[in-house]
Order: C-alpha cells, then sequence, then structure tokens
C-alpha cells in the first residue's frame, strides 16, 4: 500500500480555491501530469482517478454557498455525499455544523480530506464507504446533506438520487452544486444562488462555469 499523504503532498500544492479564497486545498497544478502519473505508478493498486485533487466547480459554488448563508448547516449533523477534496465538507464546518462527515468511495480522499481539514484548521470525519448502497434508516443520521458535482454519469446520478430522496424523505435536508452536469434532475431542483466559478481548462469546457446551488424538492 503506498503512502498516500506523501503521494498527495508530492503531487499537489497547498493553494487557495479560486471561489472560497478562505480555503486552502491540496491541488494538482495541472490536471494531465497527475492524472497520468497515477494511472502509470499506481495501476498496479487499481488507484482511479484523482478526482480528490482538484476543486470542481459544483463543490466550489457549494461551499461559497455554506460560507455566506452559515445558518444554513450551523449547528446541525452534516454530510457531504462524494466528497473527494473535502471541500464541501471543510465549509461546512467553517460554517459552524458539527459533526461533519465528508463520504467517498476511493481511499485517497481519505488522506486528502485530512490534509485538506488540518491545513483549514476544522475537524472532518471521513467515511470511505459507498453509501448508495447502504441500507437507509427511518431516521436521518444527518440534518443536511450536501452534493457537489455528482451527477456527471448516468448511473451514478440515478442512484445519488434515489438515495437523495430517500433522506429527504425521512427528513434531511439536500442542497446540492452543479455546473448544469447532463444527468442533473432539474425537474426536482429549486435554485438559490448562481455563481461564476473559475476552472481549469484541463477539466472542463470553459475557464469560467456558471454553477448554481440547489436545494432538492419532494417527489410530486
Amino acid at each position: 500500500m503506498p503512502d498516500r499523504a506523501a503521494f498527495i503532498r508530492a503531487n499537489t500544492r497547498l493553494r487557495p480555491v479560486p471561489l472560497t479564497p478562505e480555503i486552502s486545498l491540496h491541488l494538482a497544478d495541472e490536471a494531465v501530469p497527475l492524472w497520468q502519473k497515477t494511472e502509470e505508478e499506481l495501476a498496479a493498486i487499481g488507484l482511479p482517478p484523482p478526482f480528490w485533487a482538484f476543486a470542481w466547480a459544483g463543490g466550489q459554488a457549494l461551499a461559497r454557498y455554506l460560507l455566506d448563508n452559515r445558518e444554513a448547516v450551523a449547528g446541525k449533523r452534516v454530510l457531504d455525499l462524494g466528497a473527494g477534496s473535502g471541500l464541501v465538507a471543510i465549509a461546512a464546518a467553517m460554517a459552524g455544523a458539527a459533526p461533519v462527515v465528508a463520504a467517498d468511495i476511493e481511499a485517497f480522499s481519505e488522506g486528502a480530506i485530512a490534509l485538506n481539514a488540518e491545513a483549514n484548521g476544522v475537524h472532518v470525519e471521513t467515511l470511505i464507504a459507498d453509501l448508495l448502497d447502504a441500507p437507509l434508516v427511518r431516521a436521518p443520521r444527518h440534518d443536511v446533506i450536501l452534493v457537489g458535482d455528482l451527477f456527471y454519469e448516468q448511473t451514478t446520478a440515478q442512484r445519488t438520487l434515489a438515495f437523495l430522496s430517500a433522506q429527504l424523505a425521512a427528513g434531511a435536508r439536500v442542497l446540492v452544486g452543479d455546473p448544469g452536469r447532463s444527468y442533473l434532475p432539474k425537474h426536482r431542483l429549486h435554485e438559490l444562488a448562481t455563481y461564476a466559478v473559475p476552472v481549469t481548462r484541463e477539466l472542463e469546457d470553459n475557464e469560467i462555469k456558471r454553477t448554481a446551488v440547489f436545494s432538492l424538492l419532494p417527489r410530486e
């Protein structure tokens, strides 16, 4: 097993997030070299693409919204679903949420979230598990579910929406940050805010992505 913290430090640089300069993350300077290095050096252990090394547009918008609207999460139990770098979870903790759980399926996210939370002086619990396959309980474990940029692939989007719908029905509030990915369930969303988010052309089709924050609505 590789030293994940050492790999993260070696392939990223701690720097402010464009839309939330209050938060600094260990980010890749350029997308392509890190993705190539991951494939070449760590393919033997089956490392997926390093989503944890970038500040995706949906996460940036959602983090900005939480910092500007702290009452949305202050004093509440929060889950950051598909946390990646932990950006949204860190913003929630800075806004006064507690406890904050950052969940992801990628083991390297655990190291990235720990390093990023430490760099920003907050405590974030990390859970490496596929919660979309977890049995649903009658009462929600979290008051607010946060989702940044998870509607990029059809199967993942369908599973995510089913999970979130069940959590919403059980009493949790769901907030989504998304730049208009192909499988975003627009018919179930109420727009709360929009942002012009700086991103890298290595990852997106534009250097600025119009990105919105939504609340999930119940099924009709």
